[in-house]
C-alpha cells in the first residue's frame, strides 16, 4: 500500500504541469532574469486578490517579515510583541533587527495570538509593534487586537505566511494590518518552485520603503538611501506563482472539502479546528489536537501516513532565546500545545480514498 505523504507537491506540479513549465520557458527565453514584467505583473495580480494597494515581491518569506518590520524605521532597541507558537523566523527577524521579542501566550481554541495578552503587554510605552500570526489558515483577529491596544504609535504586522486564501469578516488575508508578509514557500497555499515571499499593505509609504530596502536601499540605481538587503522575487518563480494564482480559489475550496470530511469524521476523538464567526479558514495545514498525540503520531507513521508537528517547542524556550530570560511555565498554553498539536495530510490533490483511509486510521486508533 502506498504511503500517503502529508503534502504532494509533485501532485501540485502534475496537475498544471503544461500552464507551469510553459510560464517557466516563456521566462527562459526571455532573457530578464531579475525583476522585470513578470514580478510587476505577479505583484499586481497579487494586490488585486488580496485587496490592497500595492505588493512587494521579495526572496522569502523570512525576508518579507524583515523588510516590513524594518520598513517601519522604529527607534532602536524597541520591543515588538509576538507569538511563541509559530516558525522560527516570526521572532528572528526582531532580534537580526536589533529589537527585543516580548513574547506573549496563545488562544487555546486557535493557537493564535491571544489578543488581550497582547494589549496588556503593549502597555509597556516601549513596545512599538506587534507581529501576529494566522496560524495553520486561520486569520489573528486583527481588528479586536487593534481595538484591545488603543494606542496609535503600535504597528501591527500580519504574518499571513500559512494563511494565503482565509478572510475574516470578508477581508482577506494580508489585508488585516498595517503590513501583511507572505511566503511563497512550496507548501504553502500559494506555493513556488523555491523560495519566495511577498510584503502586502495600504500604506504606500511604507510598501516604497520595502521596494527601496530589496535591492539594497538604492533609488536609484547606486544611489542608496538606506542599507537593505539584496531580496528580489525572481521572475520564474512569480511566472509560476501566476499560473498557480489563477487556481487558486479551486485549491482553497478542495482544501475545505478535505477539512469538512475530516471535522465530521473525527471531532469525536479529536480537537478539531472550529473557527469562529466571521473567519474563513484556509487550511494550510490541518492540525489536531490530542493528549495521545504521540502514540497517534506513531500509529499514523505505521500505517504509512505522513504527520507532522507545528510545533515541538515553542519559541521563549529555545536555546538561542535564553538571554530573553522566560522559563518553562511562563506561557502554560503555548507549551501545552506544543504537546498536543499533531497536522494531518492536507493538499488539494488528496484522494477521497485516501483521506478516508488517513480517517480511518485515526479512528481505529481511539476505538481499538
Amino acid at each position: 500500500m502506498s504511503r500517503i505523504p502529508l503534502a504532494d507537491l509533485a501532485a501540485a506540479h502534475t496537475e498544471r504541469a503544461v500552464e507551469l513549465e510553459a510560464a517557466a520557458l516563456a521566462v527562459l527565453r526571455s532573457g530578464r532574469y531579475i525583476l522585470g514584467p513578470e514580478v510587476a505583473a505577479f505583484e499586481g495580480e497579487l494586490a488585486d486578490y488580496v485587496g490592497v494597494a500595492g505588493t512587494v515581491g521579495v526572496a522569502s518569506g523570512t525576508d518579507a517579515l524583515v523588510l516590513a518590520l524594518q520598513a517601519l524605521d522604529l527607534p532602536p532597541g524597541r520591543r515588538v510583541v509576538t507569538t511563541p507558537f509559530t516558525f522560527f523566523s516570526t521572532a528572528s527577524c526582531i532580534i537580526r533587527l536589533g529589537f527585543q521579542p516580548v513574547f506573549v501566550d496563545i488562544d487555546p481554541a486557535t493557537f493564535c495570538l491571544d489578543t488581550a495578552a497582547a494589549a496588556r503587554a503593549c502597555e509597556d510605552e516601549e513596545v512599538r509593534a506587534v507581529i501576529g500570526v494566522d496560524l495553520y489558515g486561520d486569520v489573528l483577529d486583527y481588528e479586536e487586537l487593534r481595538r484591545r491596544i488603543d494606542r496609535d504609535d503600535v504597528y501591527l504586522i500580519e504574518d499571513a505566511a500559512q494563511s494565503f486564501g482565509a478572510e475574516l469578516r470578508h477581508r482577506r488575508a494580508g489585508s488585516l494590518a498595517d503590513l501583511g508578509v507572505f511566503s511563497f514557500f512550496p507548501a504553502k497555499n500559494l506555493g513556488a518552485a523555491g523560495d519566495g515571499g511577498a510584503v502586502v499593505g495600504d500604506d504606500k509609504a511604507l510598501l516604497e520603503r520595502v521596494r527601496i530596502l530589496r535591492v539594497h536601499g538604492a533609488n536609484p540605481k547606486y544611489h542608496h538611501r538606506l542599507i537593505g538587503i539584496n531580496s528580489r522575487l525572481d521572475p520564474l518563480q512569480a511566472a509560476m506563482l501566476r499560473v498557480k494564482l489563477a487556481h487558486i480559489d479551486e485549491d482553497l475550496r478542495r482544501r475545505r472539502e478535505h477539512a469538512a470530511a475530516y471535522n465530521a469524521a473525527l471531532a469525536e476523538h479529536l480537537e478539531v479546528p472550529d473557527p469562529a464567526a466571521g473567519h474563513y479558514h484556509a487550511y494550510n495545514y490541518y492540525v489536531a489536537a490530542t493528549e495521545k498525540r504521540d502514540a497517534l503520531r506513531a500509529a499514523l507513521n505505521e500505517a504509512g501516513i505522513g504527520s507532522a508537528v507545528y510545533y515541538p517547542k515553542p519559541l521563549h524556550l529555545q536555546p538561542c532565546f535564553a538571554g530573553l530570560g522566560y522559563s518553562p511555565g511562563d506561557l502554560p498554553i503555548a507549551e501545552a500545545a506544543c504537546e498536543r498539536v499533531l497536522a494531518l495530510p492536507m493538499y488539494p490533490q488528496l484522494s477521497e480514498a485516501d483521506r478516508d483511509r488517513v480517517i480511518g486510521t485515526v479512528v481505529g486508533f481511539f476505538t481499538a
